[in-house]
């Protein structure tokens, strides 16, 4: 007897119900085999009733939509309250199955597909492809078309929508190396489209924003920027209301509260998060740390995180005898000696002989004192030391032997290229900044040595003194680029935040190059010879990149704090353990 003859009643009455009743059961037992097997097992389940972790945060959280205002409190919240494709960890594309995938499905045009999973909001309502659609609008610019131009005269076509797959493919106008990163789903569509439009239904919400954004409506889409653009923002005062809270990541802001030492954010397990790992700790409360943080740790803070100064060397230490576990990342910035290309250094050659009588080593242990080992030397501007790429990019740009190295005699290195015995050299540098004043007494030390005469030009306000330009040499801290928009702002002829004048039309090739690169090898290679170019221009010296501290409790497990200015420690908050 078949299934099928089963179905068709081919049995008596009894006995079918009897037969379907065991059929049900053994459904019943292979499903829960199968969730378990997809869920791991105990080791994957949910959070331990009673757990918290205490974390000492000093940003804010002023927007629910992060793609919108980017601060670093907004993206801090969004690593663990939004679900992604996947995060760019150290360089390299990390996705996540849980939420989705991505891949492309055609190289000319190229058009990559965003296939959701089955992630779903707080609310129960799904992800699917109007989510999609309305975090690529955003993306894009989109919702913000230029003023007189005509409907869809935009360089992107609108993508196509596979709603029942709940995946959008979009064609891109040319290839671009964030592929994997471009869509996300920063903003619930159903909820935007309740408050541009006024409608209650999940569903029908969902289908106005996609046919805004479809048939480039420009009052539909003007009410859509009016949300996307402030609709997520937190009130100042009273009751934050909840559609603005959802979340598809493993925890959900449960409270904002605003005391007399700062903002506190509540964050809990979200019981809807269907991703991997489930997080382990109930609850995260985001707390405004005391004046020292580190005095804290251990004592109602169960995580901290510092820069390194004289001052918290000591009590830090202390930590790790009693063994917290220490942590050292760079915060996504680096120090560097930038040379004005004017006067004393208008040649190549004079910025290069002075490189050679200021070694970055002397200005880290200058710097960093009792702190030197957690800055890590660097020889790029462009990447990253634990990027893969910067083996490449570090063999690859030649720094070393052209700038990096001193010669036997730097003196007369100096004589050679023209520059008199005891040339002043105006060094700017942030007179508030321990690793600055060390770095630049460290300076003044060796460049005596070899007959330049640096002159204390520190400031207490290093931004507006850099535009300037009344220096010949600045010791600064400035941002490790992570995107191609980021290295062209630093380093591309119209760059516009350009760190020195620099102009260089085949540096901007490249960087165009880079950007539209797909080969992750290929991408290495083009990123060695954009720090070539600027090694050639001999105008920077990188010295190192800039420690974050981040001290543990000894209860607490699971922490790994990546590199980089975003989310450097919420990002992997599932992970976290605590004991009850």
């Amino acid at each position: 007897m078949t299934i099928a003859s089963i179905v068709r009643g081919d049995r008596p009455p009894v006995r079918r119900r009897l037969l379907a009743a065991a059929l049900v059961l053994l459904l019943a037992v292979g499903l829960a085999a199968c969730t378990k097997a997809r869920s791991g097992g105990s080791k994957n389940s949910g959070p331990i009733a009673g757990t918290k972790i205490v974390v000492g945060w000093t940003a804010g959280f002023t927007s629910a939509n992060a793609a919108q205002a980017p601060t670093v409190g907004n993206l801090d919240i969004a690593a663990a309250t939004r679900g992604r494709f996947g995060d760019v960890v150290d360089g390299r594309f990390t996705p996540d199955p849980g939420f989705g995938t991505v891949k492309v499905v055609s190289e000319a045009p190229f058009t990559v597909r965003y296939d959701l999973a089955q992630p779903s909001w707080s609310d129960g309502i799904p992800l699917d492809a109007a989510d999609l659609l309305l975090g690529w609008a955003g993306e894009t610019g989109r919702l913000d078309p230029a003023p007189g131009a005509p409907a869809q005269d935009d360089a992107d076509p609108v993508p196509r929508i596979d709603e029942f797959a709940r995946a959008i493919d979009v064609t891109f106008p040319h290839p671009r190396i964030d592929w994997q990163t471009a869509v996300g789903a920063p903003v619930p569509a159903h909820v935007v489209g309740r408050l541009a439009f006024g409608l209650d239904d999940p569903m029908e919400a969902k289908q106005a924003v996609i046919t805004a954004i479809r048939t480039g409506d420009r009052k539909a889409l003007a009410a859509i920027a009016d949300v996307w653009k402030s609709g997520f923002d937190l009130p100042e005062k009273g009751a934050i209301p909840s559609r603005l809270l959802l979340s598809s990541g493993p925890y959900k802001v449960d409270r904002v509260e605003r005391g007399q030492d700062g903002q506190h954010v509540r964050l809990i397990a979200n019981p809807g998060y269907a991703g991997a790992p489930k997080p382990k700790v109930a609850r995260i409360d985001l707390v405004p740390p005391a004046q020292q943080p580190e005095v804290g740790a251990g004592d109602g803070l169960d995580i901290v995180q510092v820069s390194p100064t004289a001052e918290n060397r000591a009590p830090i230490h202390a930590l790790e005898l009693k063994d917290f576990t220490v942590t050292t990342t760079n915060d996504g910035t680096l120090w560097a000696m930038v040379l004005n290309p004017v006067g004393v250094f208008s040649s190549a050659p004079a910025r290069t002989a002075f490189f050679h009588a200021a070694p970055a080593n002397a200005m880290i242990q200058g710097g960093g004192g009792e702190w030197a080992s957690a800055y890590a030397a660097t020889t790029s501007m462009v990447t990253s030391p634990d990027s893969p790429a910067y083996k490449v990019v570090d063999e690859g740009s030649g720094l070393t032997a052209a700038l990096g190295t001193p010669g036997d005699d730097p003196g007369l290195e100096r004589r050679s290229v023209g520059v008199a015995d005891g040339a002043r050299v105006c060094v700017l540098y942030d007179r508030g900044s321990e690793f600055a004043r060390g770095a630049f007494a460290a300076l003044q030390t060796t460049a005596r040595k070899a007959g330049w005469e640096p002159a204390d030009c520190g400031t207490d306000d290093v931004a507006a003194a850099l535009p300037q330009r009344a220096w010949e040499a600045a010791i600064v801290r400035v941002p490790l680029p992570q995107t191609t928009d980021q290295i062209a702002a630093l380093w591309a002829s119209a760059g516009s935040a350009a760190l020195t004048p620099s102009a260089d039309p085949s540096r901007d090739q490249l960087i165009a190059q880079l950007a539209k690169t797909t080969d992750e090898y290929q991408a290495r290679d083009l990123r060695a010879q954009i720090e070539a170019s600027i090694v050639r221009a001999a105008v920077v010296l990188p010295i190192a990149t800039n420690p974050r501290i981040t001290v543990i409790d000894r209860g607490i497990g699971g922490v790994s704090v990546r590199n980089g200015a975003a989310a450097s420690l919420l990002a992997g908050a599932a992970a976290w353990t605590a004991a009850p």
